[in-house]
């Protein structure tokens, strides 16, 4: 599991092999079960994770009590709330397993502690929020800019194995349309 999340950090940038060292021995090996939380809303966010395996939906619920899902992270990949741990607030956007996981976890203090000593480590932090700027750029501007048809194409290119795997409401709400909305797409592109 270190092997994969050190491959996976080396293509971010090039870590001096201490660093790196120090890196991974803050990090555990944890699992979560399909609808179990890495992260709660209105909790105090304290840890950061590498997902090995599995899926995880980052999504938030209005006062109205529906929910929005805001991104899916599909294994490998880096998940945490952000703006809670650099805030040091309540998280309001919850992240939770959509299938069993395989993560490795660390406390985000750790962490920086380590970003203080190692400036490579620094360097690779600002690379992974630059990723996720852009990143939510990008959606943004889908929601924006393109049709739920497009927004479904392009959520199947970024995803291609997800839809098999996660509950259509979940990809419906990402794709900011109802279910039925998304069962009609489906259809269409299938020719019925």
């Amino acid at each position: 599991m270190r092997d994969d999340f050190k491959a996976y950090l080396n293509e971010i940038c090039t870590i001096k092999s201490d660093a790196m060292d120090e890196l991974l021995d803050l990090f555990r090996p944890t699992n979560l079960s399909a609808k179990q939380f890495f992260v709660r809303a209105g909790a105090y966010a304290d840890k950061v994770g590498f997902l090995r395996v599995g899926v995880v939906r980052a999504f938030f619920v209005n006062d109205a009590g529906k929910e929005y899902t805001k991104q899916f992270f599909v294994g490998p990949s880096l998940i945490g709330a952000y703006t809670s741990l650099l805030t040091k607030q309540a998280n309001r956007i919850a992240q939770q397993a959509l299938v069993d996981c395989e993560i490795l976890e660390a406390n985000y203090s750790d962490l920086e502690a380590l970003y203080k000593k190692h400036h490579s480590l620094e360097h690779l932090g600002r690379k992974i929020a630059e990723f996720y700027f852009l990143e939510k750029e990008q959606k943004e501007l889908e929601m924006g800019l393109l049709d739920a048809d497009q927004r479904y194409d392009i959520f199947r290119d970024r995803f291609p194995h997800l839809e098999s795997l996660i509950a259509q409401y979940h990809i419906a709400s990402y794709l900011g349309i109802s279910p039925t909305q998304l069962s009609r797409i489906r259809n269409k592109k299938a020719g019925f």
